[in-house]
């Protein structure tokens, strides 16, 4: 690997680390506050906001300047987005600013990949990328259960600062202080990342007309034999894992009576399985195998709607491991195929632009339905029962939809697969 991939890959643990202790704090600061359960539901949804609305302008925002620049400016909105939770913003609306800001961030931390690398390299620094990411999620829900614990917010709250009142007078509002310093250690690495050849693509002067753009490059995704596949499957799956962190929360205050801190700790067991997944996927899989994982979605279903049936903690951890591999190892590859396919298509940027509008839009929507049916009265097991339904069947639909595709258009396929296996080659 090239040594600005390192530089990128401290820059993702850090912002990544603090993205998920915040959401930890966010909760709590919800819980302090005595906010219903539904608000705390909708931090989920509404984090995914800006990522569907500022889709169609957020590729060409980073295919149009430097990425580590456009890294560096989406960790100071996050920054942003952290001092206004701080300071008498509803949490609701600050958490959306962060959203903002990681928005942002992810056409360029992944757009720079298919830009410094070759493809032969895609899968194993996907692989990295995401059992980092992983690890820093791991870390980050722990780091924000703790941070919130009586333990070390105790220690936070004694600090004083002579002559100045930072009206932090909680547990989460010092957590949140604390990871402001860490957004900014991210920011410092992202000035380190190199300056790649890519050509830049300048930004239009009136913006709305990306829009065309956008959805012309959606579409065209969408049409591809190979990207429709991956794009929906990833879709799905991040769909459901992002709100899945809300759910284990809510899952183990009602199945074993844990708080906040003790149960982010359940959330880092999923995100162990995930690792473990993708560094196998990793070794065992390669550029063109993403839809061969398929069914292991249809059995990740399966697994999900079993979770209401366990509320022992020594059955839990090692189920909830098993589930996150199965997600790790199918998202590296799928996530592979998608951006090769997509910087084929339409460039890197524009390409995990379309496909973070298509996942979140999918956390968005499913976020909002389990947000609303709190609202209305639905418990947590009913929810859990929904989701693994949904990813179930869904993922059987994808499926059945490869499978048609493999006979109807077997030599269009055969093409892509060639394209990507040459592409290997000159690769490395």
């Amino acid at each position: 690997m090239k040594r600005g991939f390192y530089t990128i890959m401290s820059a993702q643990f850090f912002s990544s680390l603090a993205d998920n202790a915040l959401f930890v704090a966010a909760v709590q600061l919800l819980r302090t506050d005595g906010a219903p359960s539904w608000q705390q539901a909708a931090l989920v949804p509404l984090f995914a906001f800006f990522y569907v609305v500022l889709a169609p302008f957020v590729g060409a925002f980073a295919d149009a300047l430097p990425k580590g620049r456009v890294m560096f400016v989406s960790n100071a909105i996050k920054v942003v987005g952290c001092l206004m939770m701080l300071f008498g913003s509803h949490p609701l609306i600050a958490y959306s600013v962060v959203g903002l800001g990681a928005a942002a961030y992810s056409p360029a931390k992944y757009g720079i990949l298919t830009e410094l690398l070759p493809p032969s390299q895609l899968v194993t620094a996907n692989g990295w990328i995401e059992g980092l990411t992983i690890g820093s999620i791991i870390l980050g829900v722990l780091l924000g259960g703790q941070l919130v614990g009586p333990a070390i917010s105790a220690h936070l709250l004694a600090i004083d600062v002579p002559g100045i009142d930072t009206h932090i007078d909680t547990a989460p509002e010092a957590a949140i202080m604390v990871l402001v310093g860490v957004y900014i250690v991210a920011a410092m690495f992202n000035l380190q990342i190199p300056r790649t050849s890519a050509p830049l693509r300048p930004m239009p002067r009136n913006p709305l007309v990306l829009l065309p753009d956008f959805w012309g490059c959606n579409r065209r995704l969408w049409a591809d034999k190979l990207g429709q596949i991956s794009l929906a499957s990833t879709t799905l799956i991040w769909g459901v894992a992002g709100n899945l962190r809300y759910i284990v929360l809510a899952w183990a205050a009602a199945a074993l009576g844990y708080g906040v801190t003790q149960a982010s700790a359940l959330q880092g067991v999923v995100a162990i399985g995930m690792a473990i997944g993708a560094v196998v996927a990793t070794v065992r899989t390669k550029l063109v195998d993403g839809p061969k994982v398929i069914p292991l979605g249809i059995l990740m279903g399966g697994l999900i709607m079993l979770l209401m049936f366990i509320h022992n903690v020594w059955v839990a951890a090692p189920f909830l491991i098993l589930l996150g591999a199965l997600g790790g190892f199918l998202v590296v590859p799928m996530n592979a195929l998608l951006q090769h396919r997509g910087h084929m298509l339409m460039g890197a940027g524009r390409s995990i632009a379309v496909q973070n509008f298509n996942e979140q839009a999918c956390i968005l929507f499913l976020g909002g339905l389990y947000a609303a049916g709190l609202a209305l009265g639905v418990g947590t097991y009913p929810s859990i029962a929904a989701f693994g339904i949904v990813v179930a069947s869904v993922m059987t639909i994808i499926w059945r939809w490869h499978r048609s595709n493999t006979v109807r258009h077997a030599t269009e396929l055969e093409r892509l697969y060639d394209i990507a296996r040459n592409d290997k080659l000159h690769g490395g």
